[in-house]
């Protein structure tokens, strides 16, 4: 028996700096545990240390509950502590599902997710980080799960609809169509709240197998239909920080509404430059500013100025700390909430027209190829000379009638700059062209509201050479970023964005065999096998389809201090660079690009202004490489929270739209094949619902998830993706945020190219077959709340489509039943 000393624990000096008197390590202990090859307790653990001390062996029982409280072991029954990999438990986080049962998504990243089945998720919440055991299969062969502990509670507040429920108590029912569980208000917790409102409740008793969670209400939302309550309940639903702390407001109360004049010291002064705002005509935040010239070698230069958060947004400070928990500007339909507060984000920080604005610019040198040829950055003090939108630059450029020409001659000064950035543009978009980068040229869609808060109409976005300036420049400007980092080895984060993985690639493989296609470069394709098949599917009837597909192979962009470049982009290395106010990594990366303008190093790669001062480096940029790789999966985080967020608001405003079109019938597309039924889209709305396998003409219908279809094992019938189909509005569920179709022809229509869509508005009412007058389940008007749209986001590059919520379903049988109304 060894017995533990400080020079046998290889993490004794981490422990002897911690505590006066330290303990065994938690790596030693694991390794302890596994040397021993059974459960012991905390005094058979101390004893085999060989541990007289009272105070290191009371340590030691704080330890191991500390490491069962984190999901290192697991305390049996006899209170003795084990390895969980020694009893083939599984940790994992719960991914609810709306029918009672749930998946984990296992920690280790294997395949397939585990199935919960209900019973076993009545004791847990979505989200919620356990600990499980294989018990079984279900009835489609599936593993089964069974809890054995929970490791980590998720959900600490719910938000839903409060109904009295007994005289003693009421109950939450969550919007939230993962949780599954109702939740037990007391009557003297409830609040004041009435039957039917919208509340936010704390849980004070997780739920248990055979017990309801209990919770209490700490706010009374309102109405369900009151305006803007989706956005409400989506802030709360998935914890997005809304309102700015005391700790904020009072930093923000410090700062002057104007750039302070000591400010504009040590910087480099452009204010002579022709720098101009490009943005949509709704935007309030400008945080990029660009201009370009032509040298005398033929080579571009071109100025990216990105608004200096990193000067006002210190390390540490309030305002830091509340900028990481958003980790993002949200853009709800109609209504932003920022990551800074106003006074930064519309005033301070943007680079608003005609006043001085401080900024960190990035200068490059473009050759005659469209190559980044030499790059730097440095502090700037500029002022935008004009504020200008995506229309009048195209207009500018491009429009040769009585418009254009009153443009150019108002903006006059500008107009060189501007066909400067034009040509420069078409030059980078060769230079994509020739890397290979992936192009897709995917349909975004824009809700266009009525004064009432109502969706009007639902339109297409329109791009023009303006967007794709703009597009270009902040690539070159994120592109040389990445450079920089990766040139000076400094902690920040990468937007990184991985090859697709075999799995994928398998499935795109195989649907794109069955329509005679195919994809090079094996079993590693590179973007120019992308690039080449997109190519390739122009002008096809079913071009949208595939690059659907050809999307939902690619994996998801993210945020990490490795740089494992950017597949879609088919960069090496890529940042993100352009948009600090609303984006909290790339204010990261300005804290990293100021440590070297500031520090000491001598490089090329920046320019620094006479009498600026020298500073340590880790004034600006305090991080370790740990540091950064945890504010990486955070960041990541936000992003996907601020997505699922927007899509659940999204979901509702569309639902309510349609809810007043129940049996009216619309041509669609089957955007998406499963084996429960199809996803249609509407070709005059650009909405979706679905047309469930039990709404199919009569037939058993075999899901086929390589050829994307459902197959009639009678008729032989085939809907596909892509097909054009004939629906009905059946139902309209706002809390669910489902849309159900039901079939208006049998046939489906071959794959053929989206119609021209007449103009979407809340007045079309399809091809009426005289049930236009059913019910409608839900829908009142909705208040006004005014913001901008993220005409940005493209720069990005492809993100990819996030994982499914369920594993993929294999082929099987489904049998339709009789028609909703009919008897059988």
């Amino acid at each position: 028996m060894t017995h533990w000393t400080l020079d046998a624990d290889e993490h004794a000096l981490r422990e002897a700096h911690k505590y006066d008197n330290p303990a065994p390590s938690r790596e030693y202990l694991l390794k302890r545990l596994e040397e021993i090859g059974a459960p012991v307790t905390h005094e058979t653990m101390s004893d085999q240390l060989g541990l007289d001390d009272e105070d290191l062996r009371e340590a030691v029982r704080r330890r191991l509950s500390a490491m069962e409280r984190d999901g290192q072991v697991l305390r049996n029954r006899r209170n003795a502590y084990a390895l969980i990999d020694k009893l083939d438990l599984i940790k994992g986080k719960v991914l609810g599902h709306r029918d009672g049962f749930g998946f984990l998504l296992r920690d280790d990243g294997k395949k397939p997710d585990l199935v919960i089945p209900p019973r076993q998720m009545r004791r847990v919440f979505h989200g919620d980080h356990v600990l499980v055991r294989i018990s079984g299969r279900d009835r489609r062969g599936r593993d089964e799960a069974t809890v054995v502990d929970v490791i980590a509670r998720n959900t600490q507040t719910i938000v839903g609809v409060y109904r009295e429920n007994t005289p003693e108590f009421g109950v939450l029912i969550p919007e939230n169509n993962r949780i599954t569980q109702e939740v037990i208000i007391p009557h003297s917790a409830c609040g004041g709240a009435q039957d039917g409102q919208v509340i936010s409740a704390r849980i004070v008793k997780q739920p248990e197998t055979r017990v309801q969670p209990v919770g209490e209400v700490i706010e009374v939302l309102g109405e369900r239909m009151d305006p803007g309550m989706e956005i409400d309940i989506a802030l709360r639903s998935y914890e997005i920080p809304s309102e700015f702390p005391p700790d904020v407001t009072d930093q923000i109360a410090s700062m002057s509404a104007e750039v302070a004049e000591e400010d504009k010291l040590h910087r480099i002064d452009l204010r002579d430059k022709p720098l101009v705002t490009i943005d949509d005509e709704t935007a309030k935040d400008f945080d990029d500013a660009v201009c370009a010239y032509k040298t005398r070698s033929g080579s571009w230069k071109l100025l990216v100025a990105i608004a200096d958060v990193s000067h006002y947004v210190r390390p540490g400070s309030p305002l830091d700390q509340e900028a990481i928990a958003r980790g993002n500007s949200v853009y709800f339909p109609g209504q932003v909430v920022p990551m800074l507060p106003e006074l930064l984000s519309n005033g301070l920080c943007s680079l608003n027209p005609d006043v001085d604005r401080l900024a960190l610019v990035c200068e490059l040198n473009i050759s005659k190829t469209g190559a980044i040829s030499r790059y730097r950055f440095y502090e700037a003090v500029f002022r935008s000379h004009a504020r200008l939108t995506y229309n009048k630059v195209a207009a500018i450029l491009q429009d040769e009638g009585e418009e254009g020409e009153a443009l150019r001659q108002e903006y006059k000064p500008l107009v060189p700059s501007l066909k400067n950035l034009h040509s420069l543009y078409q030059l980078l978009r060769e230079a994509r062209t020739e890397r290979g980068a992936i192009d897709f040229e995917t349909t975004e869609t824009a809700i266009v509201f009525n004064d009432e808060r109502k969706i009007e109409k639902i339109v297409p976005r329109s791009r023009n050479d303006a967007h794709k300036i703009i597009e270009e420049c902040m690539l070159a400007a994120n592109v040389a970023t990445a450079r920089f980092l990766d040139k000076h080895d400094l902690p920040a984060l990468y937007r990184i964005h991985e090859r697709p993985s075999p799995e994928r690639l398998d499935k795109l493989r195989l649907f794109l065999n069955e329509i005679g296609m195919s994809l090079g470069g094996g079993d590693e394709p590179t973007p120019q096998d992308y690039r080449d098949l997109a190519e390739a599917i122009k002008g096809r009837d079913d071009a949208d389809i595939i690059q659907t597909v050809m999307l939902r192979s690619m994996s998801q962009a993210v945020y990490s201090p490795h740089n494992e470049g950017h597949f879609g982009l088919a960069y090496p290395a890529y940042a993100h660079f352009t948009s600090p106010i609303r984006r909290y990594p790339d204010l990261l990366v300005h804290r990293a690009i100021r440590s070297v303008i500031r520090g000491p190093r001598q490089t090329n790669t920046v320019l620094r202004a006479e009498g600026a001062p020298v500073e340590p480096p880790t004034k600006w940029c305090p991080y370790t490489f740990e540091q950064m790789l945890e504010l990486g999966e955070h960041c990541s985080m936000t992003e996907r929270r601020a997505d699922d967020a927007t899509r659940d608001v999204e979901g509702w405003l569309k639902c309510e739209f349609m809810s007043d079109k129940l049996g009216e019938v619309y041509d669609g597309t089957i955007a998406s094949v499963t084996q429960f039924g199809i996803f249609v889209r509407l070709d005059e709305f650009y909405v979706e619902g679905l047309v469930h396998v039990t709404s199919l003409p009569s037939d058993y219908y075999h899901y086929e998830p390589e050829k994307h279809r459902l197959k009639g094992e009678r008729t032989g019938t085939s809907y596909r993706l892509g097909d054009g189909v004939t629906v009905q509005v059946a139902r309209v569920d706002l809390d669910e945020r489902k849309i159900d179709f039901e079939m208006a022809d049998d046939k489906p229509r071959p794959r053929r190219a989206p119609r021209k869509r007449r103009d979407a508005g809340a007045q079309g009412k399809g091809r009426s077959n005289g049930q236009g007058d059913k019910p409608a389940q839900a829908s009142k008007g909705r208040g006004d709340r005014s913001a901008q749209g993220d005409a940005k986001r493209r720069a990005d590059g492809p993100s990819g489509v996030g994982e499914q919520d369920a594993p993929k379903k294999k082929g099987g049988r489904r049998r339709r039943g009789p028609r909703r109304g009919n008897k059988g």
